[in-house]
């Protein structure tokens, strides 16, 4: 039997296919995809080995015995835990911390605020006056520590005595002055830092909303009240956040100037876990209240969160 080839319906022309250009695009969207994990791989390799593995070593050192340098690791279980609560001058480090954090939190805060708003306006001479500011937030706390070591011990006293004045200015050598001389060295520092973000946040605000509440008449305070400490309520959550977290991990300031002292009273809780574990050779029990450390970190900030994201949907 004959069949006309030309009237064969070829099995190939109805087969499905895809366009070319489609799988170029899909090859393109692979490959793409490849070199973002290439260049993510050795930030999160040095996130894995700093932060990961350390983090997982230190929670399992600290059920252990270990003193930092022998090989020998004994299981203790939770003995490490109990003896915190027991532990007088973990106690006492920890209400100067939270102590260090409410008030500098409270002051950091409010002057940062504040002059955010003062170099807002049309202030002569603003721009110079950020730079005075965010000056100090270049130096490092070490540095910061020794600035204000001198200034209280040499600098402020010389010029008390040519004023004639009877002022005294030594606040590290007192342990009822410590907390206001570590309060105004971190303040001078970071106040900077802060004003940039609160300054940030002003400037993101309509100005429209403020011309139109001059036209109904509302004066300066009222706009403050209704309109810029609501829009400002992003910059608030993290400015708080921030210096809260900030404070609670007060180490390089408080070991560049006081040394913990006088005494003991002016110990921050890292600067305690610190000595425990390097200078007492107490790893494990260094490392059980770091880890209490680090969720009483993660639950303040937290709460922290939470609370202030509903205060921002209030406002």
């Amino acid at each position: 039997m004959n069949l006309d080839r030309k009237n064969t319906p070829s099995i190939s022309m109805n087969l499905p296919s895809k366009p070319a250009a489609s799988l170029q695009k899909k090859k393109k969207m692979k490959a793409g995809t490849f070199q973002y994990l290439i260049l993510l791989l050795p930030p999160l390799l040095f996130f894995v080995v700093g932060m990961v593995i350390p983090l997982i070593m230190g929670i399992y050192n600290s059920f252990t015995d270990w003193d930092g340098l022998s090989l020998e690791k004994n299981w203790i279980g939770l003995t490490n835990y109990m003896e915190i609560f027991k532990d007088e001058m973990f106690l006492n480090s920890f209400k100067f911390t939270a102590l260090f954090m409410v008030f500098n939190t409270l002051i950091q805060n409010v002057a940062a605020f504040l002059f955010a708003v003062m170099l807002d306006s049309n202030i002569k001479g603003k721009n110079f006056y950020r730079t005075i500011i965010f000056a100090p937030v270049l130096l490092s706390p070490i540095l910061v520590g020794q600035i204000w070591t001198k200034m209280y011990g040499t600098i402020l006293p010389s010029i008390n005595d040519m004023l004639g004045l009877n002022i005294n200015f030594n606040f590290f050598s007192s342990p009822d002055t410590v907390m206001t001389g570590l309060l105004i060295a971190n303040n001078w520092q970071w106040i900077g830092y802060w004003m940039l973000i609160y300054l940030a946040g002003l400037q993101a605000v309509p100005k429209d909303i403020y011309e139109a509440c001059t036209v109904d008449g509302g004066s300066w305070w009222q706009k403050f009240i209704h309109i810029t400490i609501p829009m400002l309520g992003p910059s608030i959550t993290i400015c708080t956040i921030g210096i809260a977290t900030g404070s609670l991990k007060v180490y390089e300031l408080i070991v560049a100037s006081t040394g913990g002292g006088p005494g003991d009273s002016s110990k921050s809780t890292i600067m305690y876990i610190y000595d425990s574990a390097f200078m007492s050779q107490q790893s494990s029990y260094a490392s059980a209240m770091s880890v209490i450390f680090l969720l009483v970190l993660l639950v303040f900030a937290f709460i922290q969160l939470k609370v202030l994201r509903k205060r921002e949907v209030e406002l």
